[in-house]
């Protein structure tokens, strides 16, 4: 398939089979996420993998959403602050970019494999932290179920090329 394809492909799901994934596939999903580029290659992340099932009632704290949980892992990328390329001119700190870089290459290649994922950035924050027994300098940006789907992509609406791209 190629990464146009993939593209088209990817939804975000909602439902999951109760199926594991093969080892192979996740290796090869979390080997995506460490090429990801990151701003200076300082590679200022963790992804941490959770077993859905060993976790079922920190999860419930973690997000209100129960479909997460049909899933039989999700993944979740960690910002690590301090060791995130920071531009000197503003301040701006470019870790949650780079997350969200990563995210993006976990659900591409997740899809790519036949699983499916779902962008999630709706979650309780102090939960998660407390779940992945984060420090202070590590913060959760965004996390994924991931797993074979059993449900059907909904309807999304997409602006047009001319609504969202400007030449100058």
């Amino acid at each position: 398939m190629s990464v146009f394809e993939t593209i088209e492909k990817r939804y975000s799901v909602r439902g999951f089979e109760n199926k594991e994934i093969e080892e192979e596939k996740l290796n090869k999903i979390l080997e995506a996420a460490r090429l990801a580029p990151t701003a200076t290659n300082n590679q200022a992340f963790k992804i941490y993998v959770i077993d859905t099932k060993k976790h079922l009632n920190e999860l419930d704290e973690v997000s209100n959403f129960p479909w997460l949980k049909e899933a039989p892992l999700i993944l979740v990328v960690v910002s690590v602050d301090n060791e995130a390329w920071t531009r000197k001119w503003d301040a701006k700190n470019h870790g949650e970019i780079d997350a969200t870089i990563i995210m993006d290459h976990i659900i591409l290649e997740a899809t790519d494999l036949g699983l499916g994922t779902c962008y999630i950035a709706a979650f309780y924050p102090k939960a998660l932290s407390k779940l992945l027994n984060l420090s202070e300098q590590e913060h959760p940006v965004l996390m994924t179920p991931i797993g074979y789907p059993n449900a059907e992509p909904r309807g999304t609406d997409r602006k047009s090329l001319d609504e969202i791209v400007k030449y100058v």
